[in-house]
């Protein structure tokens, strides 16, 4: 009998303690303790209302809890390892960088950088400087300039294209390939082209233009396909270097890209079309703990390349959700600028051209089944009203064919110029359409010569008119084609005015201060199925949080340009703070 009453008696004591008061409470205390306490900070989580004098508490690398800063630190302050005064400065979800391109930022920054140059004098010069110190036979890359953006005009031109004859001058024995801000067109010295064999008899290729004079005499620039015969000369340089010093290149613009966009409050960059290699290394990186903020990847090669090496994909959250790739990237036109963007009807300022169709139609139809068969979303560049509708109507059949699948957030990379009859598309076939606030105020100075005053006024940049259908805009700079700096994009997209000269361009399409921060936070984190777990201040998501200078809800307008990155936290780590 005593041995029968041991047992049960024992348990009893077990159980009771379990459930003693202390006890629950110690176990409360555990579960309570915080690594960090960020207070005295204008918190605005996009999710929810501005709190003035907020806080946010971090553990594990996610937020537990967010409030007012006095409420925060009563329950709070005992259980942290730290606490962060934030001076009141304004804290938000980190920026995400709806749409660029990662590498080449990092190249940019390694090669010449040529965004602020005013004048095809102030680009030669450039060359000659670096030409001045580069070996024989070395290449001088550099990527920025726009004929439409310089104050000095260039007296012997076509189409505002200026001549090679100063270029090759001053690097005679350096072949040099500039590209274009918009990534369209490049620009070649005379020692690239003859190494590339152009001569008057070399013809356009399909999707692409050498740009001649009257007389048929190249003047240097190419766009679109046609760069492939410059830069496929290019890549044979890079191929005869060392497999070291092209690994080191590349590790190289990648540090830089990354330190480049925390300094700005960036947390997440969605890469609009790396190679499986560049993808194979973001992942490897990744999955060491070596990357320092999320990149979201779209995949693009050539679809004979692809179609037969989809194995693996999509990845999703790799390396404690720092990489992801589900995505493929096509491009079915080129750029305004550069007279690519394929229109319905003929540019205004070039009546014989109505742009270029650089891939075909049947090669994205073909991608897009692609894309449906292995559950990657769909992202294709679009520029022109043309080129949008066409991809509309890949994504409309493709999508008709599959009515058992939903909620795909395909996308249309820029979506610059619609004709209105297609917006409603947008919404009905829930597009996601990843518009760069920079460009509309960027190319302000020559969208009405291109495009004439109506299409411009109904169609350019329209995101009050997709904003009221209800579709959802992924905001973001396309970085390199602009700087990667968010304020001067949130300020065109909410004032739609050039810094420079106050130039103002259609300004009844802007968005509000809320919808452009939404844009740029929880809008380009659905835009990538990854909402649950960042773009706004919640508990359980990320604590990847900007800590910024000004209050970009309520300062004036004209100030959002001058703010900074105070400080920029990704998982819950310190990442960049100003000195």
């Amino acid at each position: 009998m005593q041995n029968k009453r041991t047992f049960p008696f024992y348990l009893v004591v077990i159980i009771g303690l379990l459930y003693l008061p202390g006890c629950r409470e110690n176990a409360s205390e555990e579960q309570k303790v915080a690594d960090l306490i960020l207070y005295n900070a204008f918190v605005y989580p996009v999710s929810g209302d501005p709190i003035e004098s907020g806080g946010v508490v971090i553990r594990d690398g996610k937020i537990v809890a967010i409030g007012k800063s006095a409420e925060i630190l009563q329950a709070w302050k005992d259980k942290a390892k730290e606490t962060l005064d934030c001076g009141g400065n304004f804290l938000m979800p980190g920026f995400i960088e709806g749409h660029g391109h990662f590498k080449g930022l990092g190249l940019n920054l390694l090669h010449l950088d040529l965004l602020e140059t005013k004048s095809w004098q102030e680009i030669v010069d450039s060359v000659a400087n670096r030409a001045s110190k580069a070996r024989p036979g070395e290449w001088i890359i550099g990527r920025g300039w726009h004929q439409e953006k310089w104050n000095v005009p260039v007296e012997k031109n076509v189409n505002g294209y200026p001549y090679h004859d100063l270029l090759s001058k001053v690097s005679p024995e350096n072949p040099v390939m500039l590209f274009h801000a918009s990534g369209h067109a490049l620009f070649a010295n005379e020692a690239a082209m003859k190494a590339a064999g152009i001569t008057r008899e070399t013809s356009d290729p399909q999707g692409g233009h050498i740009v001649r004079d009257g007389s048929g005499n190249s003047l240097g620039v190419f766009e679109e396909n046609a760069m492939d015969m410059i830069t496929k000369l290019y890549q044979e340089y890079e191929d005869g270097l060392s497999a070291e010093e092209k690994k080191e290149e590349w590790y190289t613009a990648i540090r830089l890209a990354q330190n480049h966009c925390l300094s700005y409050g960036i947390t997440t960059f969605e890469d609009a079309g790396s190679s499986f290699e560049d993808i194979r290394r973001y992942r490897s990186l990744a999955e060491h703990d070596s990357l320092d903020l999320r990149l979201w990847v779209m995949l693009r090669q050539p679809y004979n390349e692809i179609k037969d090496h989809m194995d693996g994909f999509p990845i999703i959250r790799s390396g404690k959700d720092m990489f992801t790739c589900r995505a493929i990237k096509a491009q079915m036109d080129g750029a305004l600028g550069s007279f690519g963007a394929w229109l319905l009807k003929p540019y205004t300022d070039k009546p014989g051209s109505s742009g270029q169709n650089t891939t075909p139609i049947e090669v994205i139809d073909d991608m897009a089944a692609l894309a449906m068969d292995k559950g990657m979303q769909m992202c294709v560049h679009a520029i022109g009203d043309r080129g949008n509708r066409e991809v509309l109507n890949v994504y409309e059949k493709e999508m008709t064919a599959h009515p058992e699948k939903k909620d795909l957030r395909w996308r249309i990379e820029h979506a610059q110029h619609l004709n209105p009859d297609d917006m409603p598309r947008f919404k009905k076939l829930g597009i996601i359409a990843s518009m760069q606030g920079i460009h509309c105020t960027s190319d302000a100075p020559f969208v009405v010569k291109r495009l004439g005053e109506e299409r411009a006024s109904k169609g350019a940049y329209a995101w009050r008119s997709l904003l009221d259908l209800g579709v959802i805009i992924a905001n973001g700079t396309d970085a390199p084609v602009e700087h990667v700096d968010p304020f001067p994009n949130l300020y065109a997209s909410v004032t739609r005015k050039r810094l420079d000269n106050g130039q103002v361009f259609y300004n009844e399409q802007a968005m509000t201060r809320k919808e452009a921060l939404y844009s740029y936070t929880l809008g380009n984190a659905y835009a990538a199925f990854e909402e649950d777990i960042k773009g706004s201040l919640e508990p359980g998501k990320w604590a990847d949080i900007a800590i910024i200078s000004k209050n970009l809800l309520t300062c004036p307008d004209d100030s959002i340009p001058q703010a900074r990155a105070v400080m920029t936290m990704v998982g819950g780590q310190i990442k960049y703070k100003a000195n």
